[in-house]
């Protein structure tokens, strides 16, 4: 074996030590191991990286051992977790066992606290069934996820933050009619709710991103996914609205329309979310067997508004 393949193979074996101690918590022990592969190959991309990874989470993980809250504990790791994806955006690669790794211990560590509230106080509060849920996806274990989220929903059915996340788990094991019909939903009901660095099926993200290609960024992208989410063909799938829904559709057509003529700071939110509604619109229309002539009022107002969408929509 020559010396160079002996040296990678050395350091593939430490890296292997060094993810499974990030999955129990030991960053310390990580940074340990990783900065003698480091020694090794002073320019290993994923040794740096795993090594920035350690030396972030060391610092987390000495913070979360003082605090003395359970549910304190749950909130710090999510939080960070969500900060965590920004800094790893800085980054020059992502590599998956790093991220698998850290997510069995930061979701995983969650999932304790968050489940020892439950088993103590034998509330099923809809905000901690929704924790517990994400905790289980962030795990990977997404049928128990769907679990949670599923009864987080039943309490809470018009939760766009909720919905969104039971979309994506559903597309996490291919069950893409019932994902496009919750992201669909979700994206409907409030936009700016709606956590998309939390989302990871290809489903949605491949939409994140040709969005985001095209120079779209928050909080204008979240408005504009259900748009482009339609005209792409992602939310294809739709369910007939009842009477009374019909009726809140046409009021919130009206409250945003009178927005977009008032409000000209936030016409970048609201231009794109009427759209949408008014997309909502021609589906209830074209659903009832509706007059051909109340289609096109619609269409018109859609082609007023941004005459490229109207374009992409009518072909």
């Amino acid at each position: 074996m020559s010396g160079e393949s002996n040296k990678e193979e050395k350091i593939s074996s430490m890296m292997d030590i060094a993810y499974s101690l990030f999955r129990e918590g030991d960053f310390a022990g990580a940074k340990d191991v990783l900065n003698e592969a480091l020694s090794l190959d002073f320019e290993n991309e994923e040794v740096m990286t795993a090594l920035k990874c350690a030396t972030y989470w060391n610092e987390r993980k000495s913070k979360l051992d003082n605090l003395s809250e359970v549910y304190e504990k749950g909130e710090f790791l999510f939080s960070q977790w969500k900060s965590f994806i920004k800094f790893m955006e800085d980054l020059t690669g992502a590599y998956d066992n790093c991220i698998y790794s850290l997510k069995q211990y930061v979701f995983g560590e969650a999932l304790e606290h968050y489940l020892s509230i439950l088993a103590e106080t034998g509330t099923h509060d809809t905000e901690l069934l929704f924790k517990i849920g994400k905790c289980w996806k962030g795990k990977g274990d997404f049928e128990h996820a769907l679990e949670f989220l599923e009864a987080a929903n039943r309490q809470r059915s018009e939760d766009a933050e909720i919905l969104s996340e039971l979309a994506d788990c559903y597309a996490l094991i291919n069950e893409l009619k019932a994902s496009k019909v919750f992201f669909r939903e979700a994206f409907f009901l409030d936009p700016q709710k709606i956590d998309l660095s939390s989302l990871e099926s290809w489903l949605i993200r491949r939409l994140i991103n040709r969005l985001k290609e095209q120079g779209f960024g928050s909080p204008e992208l979240e408005e504009w996914i259900p748009v482009y989410g339609v005209l792409y063909g992602v939310f294809n799938i739709k369910r007939e609205l009842k009477p009374l829904e019909y009726g809140k559709l046409k009021q919130s057509i009206y409250a945003l329309e009178t927005k977009l003529e008032e409000e000209e700071e936030d016409r970048k939110i609201f231009l794109p979310r009427l759209i949408n509604h008014y997309f909502w619109l021609i589906d209830y229309y074209m659903s009832t067997g509706e007059t051909h002539e109340r289609i096109d009022e619609v269409l018109k107002k859609i082609k007023r508004l941004k005459p490229e969408i109207y374009e992409k929509y009518v072909n």
